[in-house]
């Protein structure tokens, strides 16, 4: 249950974020992308950041597959 509430309020402190990024002037840039099951998926408005979160995403997909080797 620990890590629920762990992943709830990263979430809400990335909209937070998010929301005083739109309360200044100027452009806003984002990038968004996880699983769907065993798809990788990204979207953002700069290909620069849409490339910086694939690579994270398969960087996270690595770990986690890891993780599910070396577990007891």
């Amino acid at each position: 249950m620990r890590l629920l509430e762990i992943g709830v309020l990263t979430i809400l402190l990335g909209f937070f974020i998010t929301f005083l990024a739109l309360l200044r002037e100027g452009e806003v840039k984002f990038a968004i992308g996880g699983f769907i099951g065993p798809i990788p998926f990204g979207f953002a408005n700069e290909p620069s950041l849409l490339v910086l979160i694939v690579f994270l995403i398969f960087f996270l997909l690595i770990i986690f597959l890891l993780f599910q080797l070396f577990q007891a």
